[in-house]
């Protein structure tokens, strides 16, 4: 896309790059470094007057990305950048979406707000849409909201031999749907209410299957290493686990590759080397959309 320049907040550096070869961008590295106080220095080493900024960070681990990300886009738009837009795979603040005790910080609603008048645009990948029933009530700026079901599918399409879904409860029915119908496999729900009682023949059925869990955050991967611990117990094949988004809090990395599942596979939209699906194509086609 001529005129637009992808600038990538650190850690960002190898999806901006393959979405600069996708979009036929400019690829430009801030200048970053830390002042011995801890104060963030930051320079824009690009002309941007009349074109189009396009920053690429995800926001896992947001509060330290927040600030230098702000200085970036604000500095974007005095030096002339016809828009700035924001390319965050994963969208932090999501979760707190109502007050469940008193005096508690509305968060995704406060995060929002600080951050939407620093941006044209937006686009972002599965976020956590529970209470909020769309990106734009609380995101009032042109955005995308994309879907990693697709390239999950195909995944498993080309890597599990007869697959089976298993979701962690009825909540993930419909997510944990999308990704079946586009493989054509079978589901099973594990009701969180009831699993400790779960009888084992309601698996027997599927023995010579592989099972897939899959989430869209793993995060403590607790639940996932539950319900390994399940299927192991009923006599299921080592299951292979699916994350959109590969938070991976302290050590549940370890954890759960301690639980042996077969595989642990997540999109990049976080980096982790747990990577094996890419979501660059599907990101590069939205930011040739809301550019429009």
């Amino acid at each position: 896309m001529s005129g637009l320049v992808l600038i990538p907040l650190p850690g960002n550096e190898a999806m901006a790059e393959k979405l600069a070869a996708l979009l036929d961008g400019e690829l430009r590295l801030p200048e970053m470094r830390n002042f011995p106080d801890g104060e963030t220095y930051l320079r824009l080493n690009v002309d941007l007057h009349g074109r189009h900024a396009a920053l690429v960070c995800t926001l896992d681990r947001p509060d330290a990305k927040f600030l230098p990300f702000s200085f970036a886009a604000r500095t974007a738009s005095e030096l002339g950048a016809a828009s700035v837009g924001l390319i965050a795979p994963y969208l932090a603040y999501m979760r707190q979406d109502r007050r469940f005790q008193p005096g508690e910080a509305l968060s995704s609603h406060l995060f929002a707000a600080l951050l939407s008048p620093q941006i044209d645009w937006l686009v972002t990948v599965d976020p956590h849409l529970h209470r909020i029933h769309s990106l734009e009530s609380i995101y009032p700026v042109p955005n995308r909201v994309l879907h990693a079901s697709a390239a999950i599918a195909r995944w498993i399409a080309l890597n599990v031999d007869k697959p089976v879904l298993i979701g962690r409860d009825n909540e993930s029915v419909q997510w944990v749907g999308e990704v079946a119908r586009a493989t054509g496999a079978l589901v099973v729900v594990l009701d969180k209410t009831r699993r400790a009682d779960l009888p084992k023949a309601d698996l027997a059925p599927y023995k010579d299957c592989t099972p897939v869990l899959v989430d869209d955050i793993i995060s403590t991967a607790h639940t996932m290493i539950e319900t390994l611990g399940e299927l192991d117990a009923a006599g299921m094949k080592p299951a292979v686990c699916i994350g959109v988004h590969a938070i991976f809090a302290n050590d549940a990395y370890e954890q759960l590759r301690a639980a042996s599942p077969a595989r642990i596979v997540t999109t990049d939209t976080i980096a982790h080397e747990s990577n094996a699906i890419g979501i660059a194509p599907l990101l590069a086609g939205a930011i040739k959309d809301v550019m429009v």
